[in-house]
């Protein structure tokens, strides 16, 4: 998945299933990766590849991952058992498992953030607040 951006708000309904946007649709492959972001404030979604790449790239400040330190071998299992693979459905739906839902504390009104390589679901009211607490002003000075 490449070059995701934009915002969409959406609706979860009540078996948890998340409708993507046509735009998110478009070259997304059917098995993807949902798992909470390291804050657990809201969920990250890769395709398979790119989740492996993101669980590498934690640990190049370390040299790489090395399954001779016992630290790594430990942080790599709980990454990646935060994670769950998803299917898209024949209507571009996603399911979010209850566990992930709570865990991002997700209720109904959700928003979708394309963020280059993957997208991100975060509840409405979270992201509005961080958004608003985000000065992009500083960019530019």
């Amino acid at each position: 998945m490449r070059n995701l951006v934009g915002e969409y708000r959406h609706k979860l309904d009540a078996k948890g299933r998340l409708s993507l946007p046509s735009d998110f649709r478009k070259g997304i492959p059917e098995i993807l990766m949902v798992t909470q972001a390291p804050t657990n404030d809201y969920l990250m979604v890769y395709d398979v590849e790119g989740f492996g790449a993101w669980v590498d790239s934690l640990f190049e400040k370390d040299g790489g991952y090395s399954s001779s330190n016992s630290k790594h071998i430990a942080q790599r299992r709980v990454l990646n058992s935060r994670a769950k693979r998803v299917e898209l459905d024949g209507s571009g739906r996603i399911g979010i498992s209850a566990e992930l839902r709570a865990a991002a504390d997700l209720d109904k009104n959700v928003v979708l953030v394309g963020n280059t390589d993957h997208f991100e679901i975060w509840d409405a009211k979270r992201w509005d607040d961080f958004c608003n607490s985000v000065d992009l002003s500083e960019l530019f000075d």
